[in-house]
């Protein structure tokens, strides 16, 4: 199947055919309200584990090292049911993975764009 997955900061914009909307973070973001982030669902059980988290940092030299453990954290128990629901969203539509990372591209939400889309780790 063909999805059609977006990711963007939960604070930007959102266009009108993004369809649905997931909050992929652990933790609410800061300074927005529940109304304000217009959410159809937030799954913060499929956002890597804290200890990776940290770990990682955001660090772009560590990028693929992280990728690499989040790929093996989303096939666990803890994550699968949030990441089947994932899954189920993509399936019905165009999907919008939004986080308040303030460089998506090197965060989970590529990650999971790219697991969602039958990248490497599927």
């Amino acid at each position: 199947m063909d999805r059609q997955i977006t990711q963007h900061r939960v604070y930007d914009s959102s266009p009108d055919d993004e369809g649905a909307r997931v909050l992929v973070d652990r933790l609410w973001p800061r300074g927005i309200s529940k109304d304000a982030a217009h959410l159809d669902a937030w799954l913060r059980e499929v956002a890597p584990t804290n200890e990776l988290r940290r770990w990682y940092g955001h660090d772009p030299e560590r990028y693929e090292e992280f990728r690499a453990r989040y790929l093996a954290e989303l096939a666990d128990d803890a994550h699968r049911e949030a990441a089947d629901r994932l899954r189920e969203l993509a399936d019905q539509g165009p999907l919008t993975l939004l986080t308040a990372t303030r460089d998506p591209a090197i965060s989970h939400t590529a990650v999971l764009a790219e697991w969602l889309t039958g990248g490497e780790g599927r």
